[in-house]
């Protein structure tokens, strides 16, 4: 498992284990020093190391510093409260580290996409070359099933490409001569020569790559903001603490005394009760929400989701179920159990359609004889000896035959995934500005889509690079896909939610967060959460920072005793703490979602729509 492979969630694990050790053993009044001394190693090595680097780079790290105010504690005995501060560093930074290489391993997956050799077309016949050495220009033979290893044009031949991948499309798309095709999209039935356009490293599915890559890497206003704010408070906090205790010792003070109330303020200003009072109502939310079937994946997104001003869709697969259906022209069952039956050994979606709808009625399929596939045309087949035909009679109908007579118009589907509508209204009412629909699909099947959903914004036709520009011309837009075309986009995004069923490793693995179970009547309910989360955290931090400026100024100009000083600092961290777990009750989700009643999936066909694609 990846978790296992990351060196830091290891040393997260140990110093928790034996924090847990060291409570236990002092609990039970047996030796607990040990246990904690080596908490403090474990959790303590690699945030001290990386802020001693730092610190040679002129940074001040708050992770140092977070180690230094550990020792400080352990120094007058205040061990329990070091160790403790120890293991929240330490597991922070195992989470950011799994994150960031689950990001970096499903990149490299998608690159496995486009295959690593193609058939090049040379004077003397064919070459198996390496798809790197590919040149704008070359002749490549592409054939049934095989992977396309090159961004190009068709030159001959005729087939279906499934490029989900690529544009988000639905179904299979009809190719011909003269029609562009990407590197990474499958090839169907038929056999392609296609002219290479571009090089291996500027193909579409390498720029996916490159875009996920700059926009992961890019900060956030409020990363930068909180870095800035980090330095300040890091050479604020060690400035007060060695001038409280330098100072005094210049004017004649006693060094037992002086180092006490040193090491008291550093105790008392130090920030854990300002970390608990950002983390329990986040991490309480992410819990919450996680129940429901929404996986946050740390508390800086749950805390983002709240900032949402605008949200876009992805269509296939997002707003619909990404899948067709077929819901039209099947009203005779014979008819349909023929058709179903030719249609058997065929592998293509509308196929697939029809024979699931048969079954559906519970007939009986046969045995199909003489099956014959041509691309972009269609099937036959012989049925308990008639000749079925089924292929294109229109852009949006497919004709079945028996015998040579037509018999039937089949109509399908893409349908829209539950309450969609109720979903968009919900967000429309909730963010600044209504949702839009961002999609690789023709403009005519988005305008319907969108239509049936309730949406008025529409931007269709759009390649990858393309909707990445569309989501970066908003500020605070949450964007919802489910492709790994849809990854550069989530990755761009103020913050990317991916659909959890269907969904691709990459979108998964670049998203903010993941919809689970595909209910997109949860994605209002967790803008909703965080929002209240949010709440708490400006609250707690009220309660925090007031906690520790009456500590700190009692200890700088008064006489506060060590015993009250740890009270008051432990007692500010336990309240803030028990504040932010109210959102762990199941009430806290349930008034924030509200009352949706579930609804069947609408087909978008009941609207319009009518869906079929190109034919095997």
């Amino acid at each position: 498992m990846l978790i296992g492979k990351v060196t830091e969630v290891r040393w997260a694990a140990a110093a928790t284990a034996l924090f847990v050790a060291g409570l236990v053993a002092q609990l039970l009044d047996a030796p607990s020093l040990p246990f904690y001394l080596a908490c403090y190693a474990a959790g303590g090595w690699a945030p001290g190391w990386a802020g001693l680097k730092a610190l040679r780079a002129r940074r001040l790290d708050v992770d140092l510093l977070m180690v230094v105010a550990a020792i400080g504690a352990a120094s007058i005995g205040q061990v329990l409260d070091g160790a403790l501060l120890i293991v929240i560093f330490a597991t922070s930074g195992a989470l950011e580290a799994v994150a960031t290489r689950k990001t970096e391993d499903s990149v490299r997956r998608l690159l496995d996409l486009a295959p690593e050799r193609a058939n090049r077309v040379t004077a003397a016949g064919e070459e198996t070359v390496d798809t790197a050495r590919l040149e704008p220009g070359d002749m490549i033979v592409v054939r049934p099933g095989e992977r396309i290893g090159a961004d190009g044009e068709v030159a001959e031949g005729a087939s279906e490409v499934d490029q989900a991948t690529i544009t988000g499309e639905s179904l299979p798309i009809d190719k011909l001569p003269g029609d562009e095709v990407f590197a990474g999209t499958l090839n169907g039935t038929g056999a392609l020569r296609v002219r290479v356009r571009r090089a291996a490293s500027d193909s579409v599915v390498a720029r996916i790559v490159a875009l996920v890559e700059q926009a992961s890497a890019t900060k956030s206003r409020t990363q930068l903001f909180v870095e800035k704010v980090e330095q300040r408070y890091s050479a604020g906090m060690v400035v007060a603490t060695v001038a409280l205790f330098v100072i005094p010792l210049a004017f004649g003070a006693a060094l037992e005394p002086t180092l006490l109330r040193a090491m008291t303020f550093m105790i008392v200003a130090s920030p854990c009760a300002v970390v608990l009072a950002t983390m329990p109502p986040l991490l309480s939310a992410i819990a919450n929400a996680g129940r429901h079937g929404v996986l946050v994946k740390s508390a800086v997104v749950m805390e983002r989701l709240g900032a949402v001003e605008r949200v876009a869709f992805d269509k296939t697969g997002t707003l619909t179920e990404g899948r067709p259906r077929l819901v039209a022209g099947a009203d005779d069952d014979e008819v349909l159990r023929l058709a179903a039956s030719a249609e058997d050994p065929s592998e293509h979606p509308l196929a697939r359609a029809i024979v699931a709808a048969a079954r559906e009625r519970g007939l009986p399929l046969s045995h199909a004889e003489q099956f014959v596939s041509i691309p972009g045309r269609g099937i036959s087949a012989v049925v308990d000896g008639h000749l079925v035909e089924a292929g294109r009679a229109t852009g949006a109908e497919v004709l079945i035959s028996i015998d040579g007579r037509p018999a039937a118009t089949f109509a399908f589907t893409d349908r829209l995934r539950p309450r969609t509508p109720a979903v968009v209204a919900a967000l429309t009412a909730l963010t600044v500005r209504p949702p839009l629909l961002l999609t690789g699909d023709n403009a005519a099947a988005a305008e319907r889509v969108a239509a049936a959903s309730g949406l008025h914004d529409v931007r269709a036709g759009l390649l990858p690079e393309e909707k990445v520009e569309h989501v970066r011309r908003e500020a605070g837009l949450l964007f919802v896909g489910d492709g790994v075309n849809d990854a550069p986009a989530l990755a761009a995004a103020h913050t990317g939610v991916a659909m959890g069923r269907a969904g691709a490793d990459l979108s998964m693995a670049t998203a903010d967060a993941v919809i689970v179970r595909d209910d997109l009547g949860t994605l209002p309910a967790v803008i909703a959460l965080s929002r209240r989360a949010r709440h708490l955290v400006v609250a707690n931090l009220i309660i925090a920072g007031s906690f520790i400026a009456v500590l700190v100024a009692w200890d700088l100009f008064g006489d506060l005793p060590l015993p009250l000083g740890v009270a008051g600092h432990e007692g500010s961290t336990v309240i803030v703490g028990l504040n932010g777990l109210r959102l762990l009750r199941e009430r806290a989700w349930t008034s924030q979602q509200g009352a949706q009643p579930p609804g069947e999936p609408l087909g978008v066909g009941q609207v319009g729509e009518r869906v079929v694609g190109s034919r095997p």
